[in-house]
């Protein structure tokens, strides 16, 4: 497996009226393909900081980010937005689709922005990823139209669109049903078994033993870095 992420030494501290913070102390991590990677830990450990550090959403104070080798940092910000349109599918909790766009049409657009796909075979593609999600017949509807699993599943084919080698997801269950949520994190392992490196944040301990490996943080710092067979022996527990 090759290496798509390398945090070195990668931090992030803010300067606010308050004081110093340290949302993330530097860590050094790599994220190789093919891995189901599970990040644990709190509201407030410095989940969400880590991701948007590894998507290029915020830029790290401390250290570098490499993605496929590219400081990500040092990107502008229209070659960042390209960057991360082409290899990073994100997948958000609260879905982000455009209301105002069917969903078909919010498959579609991902494509549009990034120009990666031919623009002739971009509605196939959006059709077939729309099917691999189970939502044939809802090409029309909009996302007011969906249940909260079914805009999900929207988001998680957007997040496809452009054939990205990294998936993240930023607790991508947390507003599901247990159905709708066992159906998200079947399609999350897909992903990784086609060769994708695939983080998710989550709270949901039933989750753990899915993943190839688990990282926990606490207060921005990094707890644990194991193999999911190594769960059962540390006893690894957030909450």
């Amino acid at each position: 497996m090759t290496n798509q992420i390398s945090l070195l030494a990668a931090g992030k501290a803010y300067q606010s009226p308050a004081g110093f913070a340290q949302a993330l102390a530097p860590l050094s991590l790599d994220f190789r393909s093919g891995e189901f990677v599970g990040l644990v830990g709190r509201s407030g450990s410095g989940k969400s900081t880590l991701l948007n550090l590894i998507t290029g959403i915020d830029h790290p104070t401390d250290g570098e980010v490499l993605v496929n080798g590219n400081s990500i940092s040092t990107l502008s910000e229209s070659k960042l937005a390209q960057f991360r349109g082409r290899h990073i599918g994100i997948v958000f909790q609260f879905f982000n689709l455009i209301p105002t766009l069917s969903v078909l049409e919010n498959v579609v657009l991902a494509m549009d922005l990034v120009n990666h796909i031919p623009r002739k075979n971009r509605r196939q593609r959006a059709v077939e990823l729309l099917a691999q999600v189970s939502l044939d017949g809802h090409h029309d509807k909009f996302p007011s139209q969906l249940s909260g699993g079914e805009q999900q599943r929207v988001a998680i084919a957007r997040a496809l669109a452009n054939d990205p080698s990294i998936v993240i997801a930023d607790e991508p269950t947390g507003n599901l049903d247990s159905s709708n949520s066992e159906m998200i994190m079947q399609l999350f392992e897909a992903c990784a078994e086609s060769g994708r490196t695939v983080i998710i944040a989550t709270h949901e301990n039933s989750n753990f033993q899915r993943f190839s490996r688990l990282i926990q943080l606490a207060d921005g710092e990094l707890l644990a870095d194991i193999s999911a067979d190594e769960l059962t022996t540390r006893g690894l527990r957030y909450a």
